[in-house]
């Protein structure tokens, strides 16, 4: 059933007539039988020990092939040019063709550093789909979105459907509530379970429309099979990637991933991300990917993400065993502690918490303005019920600066600079604050935070940081 209305819909943009409702059949049925289907699996083709070049030609070889012996009568210009022995067939036969592709982006995993060789791929989906009248409908599924070239797509003819933004296909990018209670009750299983491990997922076909629960079809019916609720993700050939993304040391991730972990949600911009596997300019570009990969969910209506269910954290929690991330969860657990030891002016506490964040923790940013300021925000993780964050607002002077805005009448303002010791030492510390926490004069606390990366180790008590708390 959704393979039919799946199709349906896609004619439908092609621009082809909806049957009468009163005739009592589909809009499908009017073109069954009218076209001839080519499936591609492009996992059959591209492999990594021979060239895309190689695989290119193989792929139009055997298309051709199947052509010539499926319209023996039409001749043929060039049997070896597919684009060509397309058009002779629609020029004789008027006849179009139905295209079907799974895993269309395997180039991007096979080929991971061959750029070029994704390029040629790119460019021969283009030519030989865009804009031809043997055409009647081509269908790409996969883990990526279409791959940006630049400022534009190369393959700008699809109507593209997404975890980001599915539209009227959600219902049929994974299992619906109503689907999984279904199967709870036909074989015998407990739907608390279920959705305590695999729901979490929420996707609306449009701005504000209800949310749909959505839950990943493997998972569920290997419980239904097997009776056991359990990790699945690990049988997947995505599974291993999970740690190589999030390893990734820049823009403070690892400390935003382990904010995800403890169950909070994170803003994202899915705007820059270029739909590949190597080239990443921040840390939007991997949160995005990893809701393509399904291992993040995303909030269309306040553009965040968070990690959907048990199933997938505990692929999370599998990925971060190593020590590095045992410091910042440590770190992540005395946020708390550090938010109070700020209300109470203890700049040595403070201080020594930061320390300890980020000792050894192997941030390679820091202290640049990133590196530095997550460790701050771990506090904020702590208050995220308590205080809007405000990065960087125009007064700022430090290395980093952040204003955090309560929520609730009885708690103070924050004003928080970060500076690098190597910086000039500005003074006039009451007089550096923002106009717009002028308003909260007499329930504002300001908190300098010093970084002197030069401070000699010599000494065992020694410390990178130090603070300053004064209120104002």
């Amino acid at each position: 059933m959704a393979g039919k209305r799946t199709a349906d819909l896609y004619l439908k943009n092609a621009g082809s007539a909806r049957a009468p409702e009163s005739s009592g059949t589909h809009a499908w049925d009017e073109y069954l039988g009218k076209f001839d289907v080519i499936k591609l699996v492009m996992t059959v083709f591209f492999k990594s020990e021979i060239s895309v070049d190689e695989s290119l030609a193989k792929l139009q070889k055997m298309i051709v092939r199947d052509l010539a012996r499926a319209y023996p009568e039409v001749d043929f210009f060039d049997k070896e040019d597919l684009l060509q022995s397309l058009k002779d067939v629609y020029a004789e036969k008027k006849t179009q063709f139905v295209i079907v592709i799974d895993e269309w982006e395997s180039v991007f995993r096979e080929y991971q550093e061959d750029k070029e060789g994704q390029r040629k791929y790119l460019d021969f989906l283009r030519d030989w789909l865009k804009d031809k009248e043997y055409i009647a409908l081509a269908y790409m599924t996969g883990i990526l979105p279409i791959q940006k070239r630049g400022m534009h797509s190369a393959l700008s003819m699809f109507d593209e459907y997404s975890m980001t933004s599915p539209m009227q296909l959600v219902p049929y990018t994974g299992f619906t509530e109503n689907e999984v209670e279904g199967l709870c009750k036909r074989v015998g299983r407990d739907i608390r379970q279920i959705r305590d491990w695999y729901d979490g997922y929420r996707v609306s076909t449009a701005p504000e429309a209800k949310k749909v629960h959505l839950y990943c079809p493997v998972s569920v019916v290997k419980a239904m099979r097997t009776g056991y609720v359990n990790n699945y993700w690990n049988e997947t050939e995505t599974y291993e990637a999970l740690q190589r993304y999030i390893d990734w040391d820049a823009d403070g991730l690892k400390e935003d991933v382990a904010v995800l972990m403890e169950g909070g949600k994170l803003p994202v911009d899915i705007t820059g991300c270029q739909n590949e596997l190597t080239t990443f300019h921040s840390k939007d570009d991997i949160l995005t990917l990893l809701i393509h990969l399904g291992y993040l969910g995303y909030d269309s209506d306040t553009k965040e993400v968070f990690i959907p269910n048990r199933e997938v954290l505990d692929a999370f929690k599998s990925s971060t065993k190593s020590r590095d991330w045992t410091v910042i969860f440590r770190a992540l657990h005395h946020s708390r502690e550090l938010l109070e030891a700020i209300w109470n002016c203890d700049g040595k506490t403070v201080a020594e918490l930061l320390e300890a964040a980020h000792d050894k923790a192997g941030n390679k940013t820091y202290p640049s303005e990133a590196g530095i300021s997550c460790a701050v925000q771990l506090a904020y993780y702590a208050a995220r019920d308590d205080y809007a964050i405000i990065p960087e607002p125009a007064a700022g002077k430090g290395v980093a600066d952040l204003a955090f805005i309560p929520l609730k009448p009885a708690i103070p303002a924050l004003w928080i600079e970060l500076k690098d010791a190597e910086e000039a030492i500005i003074r006039n510390y009451q007089e550096n604050y923002p106009d717009s926490l002028e308003r909260y004069k007499g329930n504002l606390i300001l908190v300098r935070i010093n970084y002197d990366r030069n401070m000699s180790n010599e000494r065992a008590a020694f410390t990178y940081h130090s603070c300053e708390i004064e209120k104002a």
